[in-house]
């Protein structure tokens, strides 16, 4: 229960350090581009990967390829919706994108849906709804941003799953896997960060840095206690499954509005139920 409390509260902390980035004058591109070093460090330092199975001809070099630049197009993206959206809304959105890897897992892997899953579905796609309806009906591009970048880390961070989905049945274990992606994701993140530089015209500075590497830190962390925790609870996956998700979401939901006061509408609080709901019925599933 530890790692599996670790990982929680280091997937919300890395909201609420994107959150703070700009209080703190801190460039949120180069935070993402600087976590990559830091998050593939720690992966070499800590979990000892063995890269032998990414040298055979059929290792899923394009997909791991995809996954470099997926991996920080979507950390960009949740950063903007924690912005314009805030956590409550981003969290429940990135935790939602469970409903597309069940959509794939019937499209693409030939898993046979039941009617508990479908309802599962169907009852996250109507909280998905509740979540971004009231930035949806505020005027303006402030409007459009509260509900677009949510929608954005929901499809982002599906696909990103179901990518590592096929990884995971190429045979690459996971140390691997994430060592290839994070070393491949650094030049494209830094890539990113260079663009916005030109764009924005902020200088890279060493502030931004450490805050990457913190970033980068939270992120390992949320990650490694992920694992563990499965491999302390081997017999009931299950359980670390909804742990996760609805762990998140319930300390997300009180972070953002205990900690940032951010505004719920009833139609946004009724989003957050329904959500754990569907969360749990698909894990039951």
């Amino acid at each position: 229960m530890t790692y599996l409390g670790l990982a929680i509260v280091c997937s919300v902390l890395v909201s609420v350090w994107l959150k703070l980035a700009r209080r703190h004058a801190l460039d949120v591109p180069q935070m993402v581009a600087w976590n990559y070093l830091a998050a593939g460090a720690l992966v070499a330092l800590v979990l000892h990967p063995s890269l032998a199975a990414l040298r055979q001809p059929d290792a899923p070099r394009y997909t791991l390829l995809a996954l470099a630049v997926l991996l920080p197009a979507i950390f960009l993206a949740l950063g903007a919706s924690v912005r314009h959206a805030g956590i409550v809304r981003s969290e429940v959105a990135q935790r939602l994108s469970l409903l597309l890897s069940l959509l794939a897992a019937f499209v693409l892997f030939g898993q046979a849906p039941t009617a508990r899953l479908l309802a599962g579905l169907a009852l996250g796609l109507v909280a998905l709804g509740a979540m971004v309806w009231r930035g949806g009906r505020r005027s303006g591009g402030e409007g459009r941003a509260a509900w677009l970048w949510p929608l954005a880390v929901f499809a982002g961070f599906g696909a990103i799953d179901i990518l590592l989905k096929r990884v995971a049945a190429a045979g690459v274990p996971i140390a691997a896997s994430l060592q290839a992606m994070f070393a491949l994701a650094l030049p494209v993140a830094l890539g990113f960060a260079l663009v916005a530089r030109r764009r924005s015209g902020v200088p890279f500075t060493a502030r931004s840095l450490a805050g990457g590497l913190l970033l980068g830190a939270l992120n390992f962390a949320n990650i490694y206690g992920y694992l563990r925790a499965h491999v302390a609870l081997a017999q009931n996956p299950a359980f670390v499954f909804a742990a996760m998700n609805l762990g998140v979401v319930a300390l997300g939901a009180l972070v953002g509005v205990v900690a940032f006061r951010e505004r719920l509408g009833r139609l946004n609080a009724l989003g957050v139920l329904l959500a754990a709901a569907a969360i749990a019925l698909l894990t039951l599933a």
